[in-house]
């Protein structure tokens, strides 16, 4: 009999233990470690922001859905790692051995890393939509900078890898103000450390710079690229500006009243303290990312697995400013899928050989309408590029919000995206690579 132990709960480690629990034995234990005791949507965080969504909407408890599924749930962080000896010890003192791990844990926020940046909970001067509670703390400010309204500055500091939020949120504020009728009185501004608008850390998908910039113009949204943050103050947002030689041509003194910048991304902590040495040692790289292979496999402790946003994948190009690289839902998805058969490969005396498939798929909300993207796969040279924009998109993220809140209550392991976004887009067969 062996022991599974997922560590995370959100959008990939839930779909993983229902995954494992469903196609391994019941003979084989599967226990998941997870700091919050509850399940929380985060592509829905936007919404919450702005009073669209309240955290209940999108949340549930997952000890109850766990348990029915005969898995054993765990409300606790994890704080140490000894990979050696298959040991993961909690917060509470425990050491729980394991036969595999699969660490599903998504990233710490390096809000420190730019002075005066992250919510206020944080002691900075912006607001995150990276959590859920970040997010209702995000509402709770822009319910008041709506009575006493003034500029905005929202997008993505250096570093960072998910630049989707940003463009949501960004599109979300400018239809919320115009439904509340006070756009007029709102001057905004997109900073990112993108080389330019719609590169999204993968180099462009299909003509999202085009679509982007056309929609942000229309919109009246200003924006800076090549933009490196170097402080935050209360009111004020310090901006250096490069050009494509790294060198820089412009530094900005930004007002604002109202403020939401992406940070980069580490991996959480027990997993920092697993670097050692320029590299970051043989289980994760010098920001605690995990190392994995083409099989979603440490290539060092081949028992130990990873999957999403807590793992390294390096930028898809140079950039002026450090742009990441975003691990997105597909993705994350066919990381489960590859992550089950292996171990179960194992258990049974085979050579594992399952290898995800790096794909995107992205529903991007703006407000009243929205745009999809399809690169396949993620990172160039692409099969398939695909930007189209309309307002089925922001419907199809509405309905898709449910159906995947529906399917994790009722502990379905089904390929959600594959089966929901692909079959919408009529996209029916994804190649290998």
């Amino acid at each position: 009999m062996a022991t599974i132990v997922i560590v995370g709960s959100s959008t990939g480690g839930l779909p993983m233990a229902y995954d494992v629990r469903k196609h391994l034995g019941k003979e084989h234990t599967v226990k998941v470690v997870n700091a919050i005791d509850e399940f929380q949507f985060v592509p829905s965080n936007p919404w919450v922001a702005v009073g669209w969504r309240k955290p209940e909407d999108i949340s549930f408890k997952l000890e109850p859905h766990l348990t029915r599924k005969g898995i054993e749930f765990y409300h606790q962080t994890a704080t140490a790692l000894d990979a050696d000896n298959n040991k993961l010890t909690l917060d509470d003192g425990h050491e729980m051995d394991y036969d595999y791990l699969v660490l599903a844990t998504g990233p710490s926020l390096a809000f420190h890393e730019v002075e005066g940046m992250g919510p206020k909970s944080h002691g900075g001067h912006t607001v995150s939509v990276c959590t859920t509670p970040h997010s209702s703390e995000a509402y709770e400010q822009w319910e008041e900078f709506c009575e006493n309204p003034g500029p905005i500055i929202v997008g993505a500091v250096q570093g960072a890898s998910c630049y989707g939020p940003a463009y949501e949120f960004a599109m979300i504020m400018e239809t919320d103000l115009r439904k509340r009728k006070i756009r007029d009185q709102v001057p905004m501004t997109f900073v990112t450390s993108e080389p330019y608008i719609g590169h999204l850390g993968l180099g462009g998908v299909g003509d999202s710079k085009g679509l982007l910039e056309a929609e942000m113009r229309n919109r009246h949204i200003n924006w800076i690229c090549n933009a490196k943050v170097t402080k935050i103050e209360d009111g004020t947002m310090y901006v250096d500006e490069y050009n494509n030689r790294g060198e820089v041509i412009d530094q900005h003194e930004l007002p604002f009243k109202y403020s939401m910048m992406l940070p980069a991304f580490k991996g959480t902590q027990f997993l920092q303290d697993q670097a050692q040495g320029d590299d970051g040692g043989p289980l994760v790289n010098p920001r605690g990312f995990v190392k994995v292979d083409n099989l979603s496999r440490n290539p060092t402790y081949h028992n130990i697995y990873a999957l999403g946003v807590g793992i390294a994948i390096p930028p898809v190009e140079k950039t002026p400013v450090p742009v990441g690289t975003p691990k997105t839902g597909l993705m994350i998805e066919s990381m489960v899928t590859a992550i089950c058969h292996n171990i179960e490969d194992s258990l049974n005396g085979k050579e594992p050989t399952s290898e995800p498939t790096w794909n995107t798929v992205c529903l991007a909300d703006m407000g009243d309408t929205g745009a999809a993207f399809v690169a396949l796969p993620q990172i160039p040279p692409r099969n398939l590029t695909w930007a189209k924009r309309g307002k089925w998109v922001h419907l199809a993220k509405i309905a898709f919000e449910k159906y995947f809140i529906r399917n994790m209550k009722s502990g379905n392991s089904e390929p959600i995206y594959q089966k929901y976004i692909m079959k919408m887009l009529g996209i029916n067969r994804l190649k290998e690579k």
